[in-house]
């Protein structure tokens, strides 16, 4: 085999080897870590990490004497997405007590996710999670209906300024953790006609609220 020849064999095996790499990659229902990856992103696009783990309704009124009410919406208030205004509340006949009553900022409603389910409810949202990394997956095949255990690292990247504010993360301890990257989650992924999807999802840190999801 002359020189030529070698040099054709050698990029012609090259080409087909870069073909074949590209045709996995491509391939959805792969088992690999760019799928199990894209799997996640896309679940997690859909599923916004929200301040409270239910769903509130406003306007809401709270004792100007219950503290541990009135500092968390306080904060909120200090970032613009509440206002406050106080009134007296009567008990009984002779006495009152004072209260605040908390109500969406014009801000605070640009910023409010809706839920779709109960009309008028809905949460403040700070970001998606994504896939910083995929640390480990159960042994599986690219068949339909096959299913892995993934256990992967996040981050929330380019959440809004009244989520990263200190007000705000001292008030929603939550908060904070969930915006310090990295965080440990797992994540039970089905393969499908369509590729690889999550079918269950949670967090292994167990002082988050798994960024509540909003369905």
């Amino acid at each position: 085999m002359n020189m030529l020849s070698i040099r054709i064999t050698l990029r012609t095996a090259a080409l087909c080897g870069a073909l074949v790499a590209l045709a996995t990659g491509c391939n959805k229902k792969a088992d690999n870590t760019l799928n199990f990856t894209s799997a996640i992103n896309t679940y997690y696009s859909a599923h916004p990490a929200c301040l409270w783990s239910e769903p509130i309704k406003f306007p809401v009124q709270a004792d100007t004497s219950n503290n541990s009410k009135t500092s968390n919406y306080d904060a909120l208030v200090d970032q613009g997405l509440l206002v406050r205004t106080t009134a007296e509340k009567k008990v009984l006949i002779i006495a009152s007590k004072q209260v605040n009553n908390y109500d969406l900022s014009d801000k605070g409603r640009a910023a409010w996710t809706a839920d779709t389910t109960q009309p008028g409810y809905g949460n403040f949202c700070y970001g998606h999670r994504k896939v910083s990394s995929i640390d480990s997956s159960t042994p599986t095949t690219s068949d339909p209906g096959a299913t892995t255990q993934v256990t992967y690292h996040y981050n929330i990247p380019d959440a809004p300024a009244w989520a990263t504010a200190a007000e705000t993360q001292n008030a929603y301890p939550q908060l904070q953790t969930e915006l310090a990257a990295p965080q440990n989650a797992q994540a039970t992924l089905t393969n499908t006609s369509n590729g690889w999807q999550v079918s269950s999802a949670k967090s292994t840190n167990s002082s988050s609220n798994d960024g509540k999801i909003v369905e």
